[in-house]
């Protein structure tokens, strides 16, 4: 599977996001077991995890798909370093969740859409990339960006009509 057919999962589940009226955000996380010595693959590639956005119906200020996803893929694995995971999320993850990246040991995070107010992986901060830390990580933006990004111009385009409705 490519990079694209992965982005389509998190896809589907930011539109399950988005019928339990949450911001429409999905992630999944692949897991490909490496050979440390030889950096060859182990095992084919699997999805342990995917989420969607639910910061609204649990009011969980840390309820953000990527979030979630990691903290299933931990459980999954039955360890916290996810080494040899990709991370595939719609919308350019946050301060908070590109740290838990740079925590969990991720190897990569792809995400579809850039986020202008508060993307952490190259637009406003790039958390994967700083050296000071101990850890990086690969960053890769764009992947089917221009949906990623529909997804969310057209949930707030209704939520600013629907609230001028009821004005």
């Amino acid at each position: 599977m490519t990079d694209e057919d992965y982005m389509r999962m998190a896809i589907e589940e930011a539109r399950r996001a988005e019928e339990l009226d949450e911001v429409p955000i999905g992630a999944v996380v692949v897991y490909e077991p490496i050979d440390p010595g030889t950096r060859r693959p182990l095992a084919e590639p699997q999805v342990i995890a995917r989420a969607c956005n639910l910061r609204e119906t649990t009011q969980d200020p840390a309820g953000h798909a990527e979030f979630i996803a990691l903290k299933q893929a931990a459980e999954r694995l039955g360890v916290w370093r996810l080494t040899g995971c990709t991370v595939y999320v719609t919308l350019e993850p946050c301060v908070m969740c590109a740290g838990l990246m740079h925590q969990a040991r991720v190897d990569r995070c792809v995400y579809g859409a850039a986020d202008p107010k508060a993307g952490a992986l190259g637009t406003l901060y790039a958390v994967n990339a700083d050296e000071r830390l101990n850890h990086t990580f690969e960053a890769v933006s764009g992947v089917l960006g221009d949906e990623c990004a529909e997804l969310l111009r057209s949930f707030f385009a209704r939520k600013r009509k629907k609230r001028m409705e009821s004005k």
